[in-house]
């Protein structure tokens, strides 16, 4: 994941920074197609242990269906194309959204599925049983780290006050070795800690071979 060559200086204005990064996954989408690269993912595996990582927030009860979904970045659909065909989809209801409009389009085109809808947003516009974010605060070119930082916390708080069961993100872990300069990577404790401040019900799980962790916020 990351921009191989970047000397772009990111906007200090949020509303200008999230254009350019939906640019960016633009012309990556242009570039690699819709694939794990085309959203700056190493591999197809990698990205399917990710989403099977976030699904455990699902409650048993919910595995059959009947939930509604948000999915906050959802690039060209690859979450509800994995999900379409389990018993989890039946009789639900999908929402997708994402700054790349390239990426939005891509995902109507892959996903014909009155199941599923696609939105050019950079935050969640439905309230749904449950949210997923899955590398959506990575990619942040380098912008300055506490104005990131506020970002991400504001986009989890609307995010959860859209959700009435749980909510499933997951961030890259600064304790990480190999970090590149337009990638953020976070501090596990203190996204903790942020996210007790919205409930007591948290969750890390980290004990996967990936170099991140996720966090599962139940109501």
């Amino acid at each position: 994941m990351g921009i191989s060559e970047s000397t772009i200086m990111p906007p200090s204005d949020l509303g200008d920074l999230l254009e350019l990064i939906g640019q960016v996954y633009d012309h990556r989408l242009k570039e690699c197609g819709p694939t794990a690269g085309g959203v700056f993912w190493k591999n197809e595996e990698g990205q399917t242990l990710r989403y099977e990582v976030l699904l455990q927030i699902i409650d048993n009860a919910d595995l059959n269906g009947n939930v509604t979904i948000n999915d906050l970045g959802c690039g060209y659909g690859a979450l509800f194309e994995m999900i379409k065909n389990s018993p989890l989809i039946n009789n639900s209801k999908y929402i997708g959204y994402d700054v790349s409009r390239e990426m939005i389009d891509s995902a109507r085109i892959r996903n014909h599925d009155n199941r599923a809808e696609f939105i050019h947003s950079p935050i969640a516009t439905e309230t749904a049983d449950y949210s997923f974010v899955s590398g959506t605060f990575n990619m942040s070119l380098g912008a300055i780290e506490h104005m990131w930082l506020e970002y991400i916390h504001a986009s989890i708080r609307m995010l959860w006050k859209n959700t009435k069961k749980g909510l499933a993100f997951n961030m890259l872990d600064i304790r990480s070795e190999n970090r590149l300069f337009d990638l953020y990577y976070a501090d596990l404790d203190g996204m903790v800690e942020f996210a007790k401040t919205l409930t007591p019900k948290v969750e890390v799980i980290e004990d996967y071979p990936l170099d991140e962790w996720t966090i599962l916020m139940r109501r």
